[in-house]
């Protein structure tokens, strides 16, 4: 294995830990009930306006979210690392 050759799926793990971790941190903020300010935080820095709500904190939907997230993650990682290899011939 040449040293510039990714590595798949450890590229797959780690894409999928990101998105998953960072989606595991909404979640957490969702449960301390501090999401609202930090969403309504967000826009006003953007200069957007939207009336929306967070809702309550939901365990099905967030275990869910944090799953889907790091599989979605895992699988663009370890497409990009297989991408990446073919590009340089490897």
């Amino acid at each position: 294995m040449s040293i510039y050759m990714a590595n798949r799926n450890r590229i797959g793990l780690v894409f999928g830990a990101v998105l998953g971790g960072w989606h595991l941190v909404w979640a957490l903020l969702v449960l301390s009930g501090v999401a609202q300010m930090f969403y309504d935080f967000i826009l006003w820095a953007h200069m957007i306006h939207l009336p929306l709500t967070v809702g309550p904190f939901d365990l099905t939907a967030a275990v869910t979210l944090v799953i889907v997230t790091s599989l979605i993650g895992y699988v663009f990682g370890y497409t990009g690392a297989w991408v990446w290899n073919k590009i340089r011939g490897e």
